[in-house]
């Protein structure tokens, strides 16, 4: 063969090969397992493709080329192959591409059409052919039930979801919606202004709870009262206060109105005091829920953040207005055990948030308990503010259960962080007239003062026991001082404290009335918290040595930095030392390695709970089988007591791996 017919052979053999070999072989590479799970699970709703099984039937149809590049027509011609028989797989692809679509075009219409359509696949209309559980199209489906319906119902500007009674245009029709005005009412409020949850990234919060159920997770806006009775305590519900609630579509006969275009939902809407599960189409399903976000939106540039520092200094500043110093996070709830939580100095309830978020999305304790919030002025005399929390408490329970119905009422639980503790003390003590006797000479009844300061006087320096307390937590305590407030510069940080206005009347009246010799103590200037906190003030050892009424249980939590091993004696968590916090009768003590915020830590959290799960147990309010109580032993660092103490009844669980 001559030369130029080898080179031709040569280069048409090439071509040949080059136009039947493969660009990239077939094979394998080795990674991470990580990744090719997230490969396998990958899907609209996480990435901006499609999932695997959408991707398998677009291309077993071949319409995967389609799709790319003519998505409107290929989700047409899907929709065309539906019959009245449920096609599952279908019904799933135009669910995931419907929403993928709308996600890139911001159509409300394809949003719609995509809840529609994971509807129909989540409740087939044969009964006896539900789905598979271990299908995982089946959660994907959920999701795109939920996402779906937010995003059909946003608002033109997308900032909210409009929530109304109207019909929608759809891709192949047309949905009817109807809004019983009844559902946008919550203790007697109206809402409005609905956010999804999906918009909202929460920070701040160790965890971000949510039930899995169908449902579109929202946030609320409180509107003016609905027309009807307000519930009693509705005054202490704060105006910003954002409500979780869950928006479900319920569909009638999904499978007839895809067919004929034309279909019919009614808007329903729960919050979390209403039911948690719902009856669709004969079966029982969960609610979709969320509070995490909702808690952390109602604080979102809230003026509560800048209560801390001004509500030491100013005895009058309440912060947004706000009149009532218990502040409830939900209506009043009968038959469940009040939790009263007291912050601290420079405070503000704001620091309770992460116990908040755990104790309300607890499974158990959430069902038991309904939590309240103190807030006070940190920089006023502790015996004014512990006359506040005091008067505060019986004028609720008097408003609330004025004939004694509500048992749960009289099994309350106060909680106090720092300063906040010794107030919570003041609740549980019979004091008689010992405070009075720290600063005056004369019994109170023999000085001639109006109704209102004797009034004051005696809220402030003259305790009875409240009979409905029976469990108090104390953490991070300073029962016997505050070794910074010992320091020289706490006497000037007193000096910026302003006196409310009604102890500086209260002064002058004193000053006239009382007369020369009544009091052991100047006038001109009152104790600010931090004299009351000092370990030299009279007040305060007053208060140490007074013992706790019988047949209130006392728990303690102690912060100190570095524990390790017992005992603990000279440690400190920043703030109060151990010898200060140390409580040797209590029920139980836990000592943490923290520092003084010791409210905001895992361990201190977990321990509350504990307590709580047992104040449930013993209260006799809840069947016994459903208050489950774990008390599994604790590194010895955190659980071990004092030398000296009696041994502790309990020790801290570990936190739990549980999921809401």
């Amino acid at each position: 063969m001559r030369r130029a017919q080898r080179l031709a052979l040569a280069a048409t053999a090439a071509v040949l090969a080059t136009a039947c070999a493969t660009a990239t072989p077939v094979g394998v590479n080795r990674t991470d397992p990580r990744q090719v799970h997230r490969e396998l699970v990958a899907n609209a709703l996480s990435t901006n493709e499609m999932s695997a099984p959408t991707h398998e039937l677009l291309t077993r149809l071949s319409l995967l080329e389609a799709y790319r590049t003519r998505p409107d027509a290929t989700l047409a011609s899907l929709h065309a192959g539906l019959s009245q028989s449920d096609d599952a797989g279908l019904l799933f692809a135009l669910a995931e591409l419907s929403f993928l679509q709308a996600a890139r075009t911001g159509r409300r219409d394809l949003a719609l059409a995509s809840a529609v359509y994971a509807y129909a696949f989540l409740f087939p209309s044969a009964p006896d052919a539900p789905p598979d559980p271990f299908d995982p199209r089946l959660q994907t489906a959920r999701h795109l039930y939920n996402r779906g319906l937010a995003l059909g119902l946003r608002s033109d500007d997308g900032r909210e979801v409009a929530l109304a009674s109207r019909t929608y245009s759809l891709p192949f029709g047309d949905l009817a919606v109807a809004l019983d005005p009844a559902e946008e009412t919550w203790a007697g409020f109206r809402l409005d202004r609905f956010v999804s949850a999906a918009d909202l990234q929460v920070r701040g919060l160790q965890n971000r709870y949510r039930t899995a159920g169908v449902g579109a997770p929202l946030s609320a806006s409180l509107g003016g009262p609905a027309g009807g009775p307000l519930p009693p305590g509705h005054d202490r519900i704060p105006a910003r206060l954002k409500v979780p609630v869950t928006a479900f579509l319920r569909l009638a006969d999904v499978r007839a109105g895809i067919a004929s275009g034309h279909l019919r939902g009614d808007l329903e809407l729960y919050s979390e005091d209403g039911r948690s599960e719902l009856l669709v189409d004969g079966r029982t399903v969960p609610l979709e829920t969320e509070k995490s976000s909702s808690l952390a939106y109602t604080l979102e540039g809230s003026p509560i953040w800048d209560f801390g520092f001004a509500g030491f200094r100013l005895g009058d500043f309440v912060p947004g207005g706000q009149t009532e110093r218990l502040i409830f996070m939900t209506p009043y709830r009968p038959g469940r055990i009040p939790v009263v939580l007291v912050h601290g100095t420079f405070s503000s309830p704001a620091t309770w948030a992460e116990m908040v978020n755990e104790l309300d999305n607890d499974p158990v304790l959430s069902r038991r308990y309904q939590i309240w919030l103190f807030i006070y002025n940190t920089g006023n005399p502790i015996p004014y503010s512990g006359g506040l929390l005091v008067k505060s408490l019986k004028d609720v329970v008097a408003e609330l259960d004025p004939d004694n119905r509500d048992p749960a009422l009289r099994h309350m639980v106060v909680v106090g962080h720092s300063q906040g503790g010794l107030l919570t003390k003041l609740t549980v003590v019979d004091s008689g007239d010992r405070f009075w006797e720290n600063v005056a000479r004369k019994p109170l009844d023999e000085i001639p003062l109006s109704p209102a300061t004797a009034a004051l006087l005696r809220r402030s320096f003259f305790y009875e026991r409240l009979p409905f307390v029976t469990r108090v937590v104390f953490m991070s305590t300073p029962h016997r001082g505050s070794y910074l407030a010992d320091f020289g510069p706490a006497g000037w940080i007193s000096r910026l404290v302003k006196m409310p206005v009604r102890i500086t009347k209260l002064l002058g009246e004193l000053a006239v009335q009382g007369g020369e010799g009544a009091f052991l103590v100047p006038l001109q200037r009152p104790p600010t918290s931090l004299d009351n906190m000092s370990s030299r003030n009279r007040f305060l050892q007053t208060l140490s040595e007074m013992p706790v009424a019988p047949g209130v249980a006392v728990n303690s939590i102690v912060a100190v930095r570095g524990a390790r091993e017992p005992p603990f004696t000279g440690g400190a968590d920043g703030v109060v030392r151990f010898e200060s916090a140390h409580l040797p009768d209590a029920e139980s003590e836990l000592v943490v390695d923290s520092g003084h915020s010791v409210q905001q830590t895992e361990r201190g959290i977990n321990e509350v709970r504990r307590i709580l799960l047992l104040h449930a147990a013993q209260s006799g309010l809840f069947p016994a089988q459903a208050v489950t109580q774990v008390s599994a032993p604790a590194d010895r660092a955190s659980a071990a007591r004092a030398p000296g103490s009696r041994p502790a009844g309990r020790r801290a669980r570990p936190r739990s791996s549980r999921s809401p």
